[in-house]
């Protein structure tokens, strides 16, 4: 069972079982997880005070042969998208707050650069002559989700969210075909169903617009546009900064692909705020 738990979990079940000396090296790692995947043995034994020996022994009770399969343990849980940060990690210095705004740019840049091919302005013509528009996220994934069809609804009309709280997808995909489109959202960690979604989507002949970082990659074959999102985070989080912006870039591309309508529908819309009262007046 320990095998099956992540080190700050195997912490917290035997914390009272350690020493004051290994206390206080555990302590330190979990403070300081989300760089536990570049620590050796004697480093952490420098920094939190204690000696390697102390270490080492706090590492074998809770079931990691040494350092290195700690480390390798530190890289599997990032990637896989846990968080790995303590509440005691100093996110607010100017050294990880630099480090933070260095790591968001670089995502912004990545993911910019890949949509220079077009493939973005193809997503966005495709969701504007759409005849429904189904917007579906999970997990992580379903705030972004319910902010794209936010915006979507501005400029579209007919554009669904799913699954709604509670429920199931398959009312939401009945009755959808090929002048439909889903825009799927799957950022890591995903449902266990996430590729017989894609799968079921693509037998149905139904376009689909998947975005997702690079781990859903191997699903992307069966996507009609596929809109890779850097989250990489030197926090215990994944960011999903890029993803925000795809979103205002996307939708920006649909109102683009489709002025009149959308200039059109604004106005509708801004004329029902106003009857019914719903928006703040701003002076």
């Amino acid at each position: 069972m320990t095998h099956a738990l992540n080190i700050g979990q195997r912490i917290d079940g035997r914390y009272g079982e350690l020493s004051p000396q290994e206390q206080r090296a555990a302590d330190f790692i979990l403070d300081h997880l989300s760089d536990l995947a570049v620590y050796n043995a004697s480093e952490l034994a420098r920094l939190s005070g204690v000696s390697k020996a102390t270490v080492s022994r706090l590492f074998r009770r809770l079931g990691f042969q040494d350092s290195a399969e700690v480390r390798d343990h530190a890289r599997a849980l990032r990637s896989h998208g846990s968080p790995i940060g303590g509440p005691g990690a100093s996110a607010g210095t100017p050294s990880r707050l630099a480090a933070h705004a260095d790591a968001e740019h670089e995502n912004l840049r990545r993911l910019l650069e890949s949509l220079d091919d077009g493939r973005l302005d193809a997503a966005s013509r495709l969701i504007v002559t759409a005849g429904t528009v189904v917007v579906i996220g999970m997990r992580n994934s379903y705030p972004l989700a319910l902010h794209l069809r936010e915006q979507l609804v501005q400029v579209r009309d007919r554009v669904r969210l799913a699954p709604q709280p509670g429920q199931s997808l398959a009312e939401d995909l009945a009755g959808l075909g090929s002048n439909d489109v889903v825009v799927l959202l799957g950022f890591r960690r995903r449902a266990s169903g996430f590729g017989a979604l894609v799968a079921a989507i693509h037998r149905r002949g139904i376009p689909l617009v998947l975005i997702a970082d690079s781990s859903a990659r191997r699903h992307s074959d069966l996507a009609t546009h596929w809109l890779e999102c850097p989250i990489d985070s030197v926090s215990a989080f994944d960011s999903y900064a890029t993803a925000m912006s795809l979103i205002n870039l996307l939708v920006t591309g649909a109102m683009g692909a489709n002025v009149r309508e959308s200039r059109t529908r604004i106005a509708a819309i801004t004329s029902v705020y106003e009857d019914l009262e719903e928006l703040e007046v701003p002076w």
